[in-house]
């Protein structure tokens, strides 16, 4: 079996010299044996493909099922031999660059691009192949080195367990070619995300075989195609059957009440059990409609003061974050873990809450590193500050060490953030190192057993690594669903400085704002203000840093800049493009690959 390269050379070959649109659908690739399916259908599986059906441990098979029996781990060992010198005798990095330059020419042709589809899917598998097989041999090397290490003398070792380590080791220039092959694959995803999410939107199945690879680089699926990966991904393979979690709750008392009943149920039971809920002394029978509005009355009840677990956020009064001196609740962790589970359950069961959390809570249910620009949600002054140190030098201008201060319950604490932090100073060279660690502090540590029970709860219903193909703008969305966003509202409750509403400027972003799809709309809101969240009342009540603070749109100078948003103050500064097209481009980027960024606020 062999992909020659020069094959799809061949194929753009013909293509350059076609008739643009119907020559390349009529048939010109029919002599290509590279191209020609096996079998029937629209996205019938190459010889490719049928070898990876035949490949135990994939992806598709089901989670619950045991270990392949009908292989020895000798023959399995051989297999993956096998796959890894075929592989390694591919120049896939070479594949995937001149796939892109046949995607490319079929850009225009959306129906032309399919003929590619079974190429794109076995280059998909293979690449999945051997990044695992140059992994998995690694490990091994790592392991046999370790036990060969550990054994003395004449004792024995597991026979041939090194051996066969070094034979399935790739050679020296194995690391380049996985690394030129990395990135030769995230280039093709990312130049060519609009026909991949095309694709798998119109076959959905394709990510749970042939397309499971995009995963690799989650950033270029559109969220609908993660959502749904997510949610098959979240409920394939068998399971037992569990009895229904029947509520009767107080409604002055749902918190505790549910708190109490959830307290009596393990994981598994609260993952896959249905749910139904029945309020104290109100009629009704749970068709669906009462267990919808205990998932929003409860969402609610976690944010009440009483309890102590959350803040709200001093940017927008609208966000929260865990309280870092919710311990004067003696029973704040326990609660912690409650809400893991209710939040985990509410996306297994695919409920929405009426639930919005920072920037940086989301981060840590994602596993991610914070930024110190996260702290403009929490404390704005702060991170004025941070901003200040950062571009200016401060020789000689604050004095300040590796520890800061913290009160407690009324009592001050000095805490390091570097073993003899007190004595070492903040410099002008240094400076980035502090900022990155009372961050840290800030957002973390002060607040980690907090996160540690909240997540210890939720990941009982979640699995990390399936929650971790999202970002924090597409986590915030599928916990809290997305706005219904009134175009017309929103630019009626738009203030406007060094523009007026007759610029072109402002003419084209309302236009691409209309011509945002209703996830488009949600991420922009989200850039702006910080969260996709609507007010009840509409855009005139948008909060900010100061209280009510409208939407409004602030004229940038620079040529080439991106949009630049400051979520205190629910701003857009706005720079001026030559085209609608530039503008409605840049502002996509600002709002999904700028996301990190904010301004100083």
């Amino acid at each position: 079996m062999a992909i020659p390269g020069a094959s799809l050379s061949d194929i753009l070959s013909e293509m350059r010299n076609s008739i643009r649109g119907a020559g390349v659908a009529g048939g010109e690739l029919g002599g290509f044996p590279f191209l020609a399916p096996v079998g029937v259908g629209p996205a019938a599986p190459l010889a490719l493909r049928a070898r990876d059906g035949a490949t135990p441990g994939e992806s598709g098979a089901d989670e619950d099922e045991p270990a392949h029996s009908g292989a020895s781990a000798a023959e399995k060992s051989a297999n993956e031999a096998q796959l890894a010198s075929v592989y390694e005798s591919f120049h896939l990095d070479e594949l995937w660059a001149k796939l892109g330059e046949a995607l490319t020419r079929l850009r225009a042709d959306p129906s032309s691009a399919q003929v590619l589809l079974p190429t794109i899917e076995s280059l998909m598998v293979v690449s999945r192949h051997a990044l695992k097989v140059d992994s998995e041999a690694a490990h091994a090397a790592e392991a046999a080195g370790a036990e060969a290490g550990g054994a003395q003398g004449g004792e024995d070792k597991a026979p041939d367990a090194a051996d066969a380590a070094e034979e399935t080791l790739p050679d020296a220039e194995a690391p380049t070619r996985r690394a030129q092959m990395e990135q030769a694959f995230l280039t093709f995803t990312e130049q060519h995300r609009k026909m991949l999410n095309l694709m798998v939107r119109q076959n959905p199945s394709l990510m749970s075989g042939s397309f499971a690879l995009l995963v690799r680089n989650a950033k270029v699926l559109d969220f609908d195609n993660k959502r749904n990966y997510f949610t098959q991904q979240l409920h394939k393979g068998r399971r037992e059957h569990y009895t229904p979690l029947s509520l009767s709750v107080r409604r002055k008392q749902v918190f505790y009440d549910s708190f109490q009943y959830f307290q009596r149920r393990s994981g598994p039971e609260i993952k896959h059990g249905k749910l139904n809920v029945r309020f104290h002394n109100e009629d009704g029978v749970d068709a669906g409609g009462v267990t919808r509005e205990w998932f929003q009355v409860l969402s609610r009840e976690m944010f009440n003061p009483d309890y102590a677990l959350f803040q709200p956020c001093a940017a927008d009064r609208t966000t929260y974050q865990p309280n870092r001196m919710s311990a004067v609740n003696d029973m704040h962790l326990a609660f912690f873990r409650f809400i893991g589970r209710v939040i985990g359950k509410a996306i297994y069961d695919g409920r929405l809450l009426d639930a919005y959390f920072t920037r940086s809570f989301y981060k840590h249910l994602l596993g991610r590193a914070v930024d110190y620009k996260d702290l403009e949600a929490v404390d704005p002054e702060y991170y004025n500050s941070l901003e200040w140190m950062l571009h200016n030098d401060i020789t000689d201008v604050l004095d300040l060490t590796f520890a800061i201060e913290e009160e407690v319950f009324g009592e001050t604490t000095l805490v390091e953030l570097v073993p003899n932090g007190a004595s070492i100073a903040v410099t002008n060279e240094n400076k980035h190192e502090y900022v990155r660690l009372v961050t840290e502090q800030r957002l973390t540590k002060s607040i980690q057993s907090q996160i540690d029970a909240f997540l210890s709860g939720f990941h009982e219903v979640i699995p990390r690594e399936l929650i971790e193909i999202f970002t924090e703008q597409e986590l915030e969305l599928l916990i809290s669903g997305l706005p219904d966003i009134d175009v017309d509202e929103w630019k009626n409750h738009t203030e406007l400085r060094g523009y007026s509403s007759s610029d072109p400027m402002i003419q084209w972003f309302w236009r691409a704002v209309r011509s945002f799809d209703q996830t488009e709309k949600a991420k922009l809101l989200q850039f702006i203000t910080g969260t996709s969240k609507v007010p009840l009342e509409g855009f005139a009540q948008l909060q900010g840093v100061h209280g009510t603070q409208r939407f409004n749109i602030h004229r940038a100078y620079g040529e080439g800049r991106l949009p630049v948003a400051h979520t205190c103050f629910n701003q857009l500064d706005l720079p001026s493009y030559d085209s609608y097209e530039k503008l409605r481009a840049q502002l996509l980027l600002a709002m999904n690959e700028g996301g990190e960024g904010f301004g100083l606020a």
